[in-house]
């Protein structure tokens, strides 16, 4: 990424200019969105600040450094506790221990193997749904035509709507039930 100082035209005071290389489609698709957001400079600023707005202060975002061995002393009642405990969650109780301790670190969300599939069937099924909409969309555009009038199928598209919008609150669901597991006490 390549940052140098520009002139604004607004107060001639100087603001950082960030570039960066990305595939046509997707500078096509974030083209397309930055539309309603004012603009592509206007909607890329909106989500750096929204990205630094929700930085806890002093907290890495990410795991920094190689990882390091601590020890931890359970009594015997206490590890069937863990094992039981993790067990549920379809984790090692030292994965269980790791996810709890990099939770109240700020770190990332701890998903466990359920939860990784769950997201990653929804992905897959919102990944049909762009691809259906695409067809719809190209359809449109160029005018496909039956029986001299343009097919435009509004009961698919809201069919797809309601599926969307199930595969978003089933999204939602995910993360709030992971981020109320990790919030609670056992």
């Amino acid at each position: 990424m390549r940052q140098r100082c520009i002139t604004s035209r607004m107060g001639r005071r100087p603001v950082a200019l960030i570039s960066l290389r990305i595939p046509d489609d997707v500078a096509a698709r974030f083209a397309a969105l930055a539309i309603a957001e004012g603009g592509k400079s206007a909607l890329l600023r909106r989500l750096i600040t929204d990205a630094l707005n929700m930085r806890t202060p002093g907290a890495a975002p990410l795991p920094i450094g190689r990882p390091e061995k601590v020890t931890v002393r359970f009594r015997d009642s206490e590890m069937r506790q863990l094992a039981d405990i993790a067990q549920r969650r379809g984790m090692s109780r030292t994965g269980w221990i790791v996810a709890l301790v990099r939770s109240r670190l700020a770190s990332p969300v701890q998903l466990s193997a359920d939860e990784r599939e769950a997201l990653r069937t929804i992905v897959r099924e919102l990944n049909r749904i762009g691809a259906n909409i695409n067809q719809i969309a190209r359809a449109a555009n160029g005018g496909y035509r039956q029986n001299g009038a343009v097919e435009c199928a509004q009961s698919e598209i809201r069919e797809t709507r309601v599926v969307i919008e199930g595969a978003l609150a089933e999204l939602r669901r995910i993360f709030d039930d992971n981020a109320d597991y990790w919030r609670t006490r056992l």
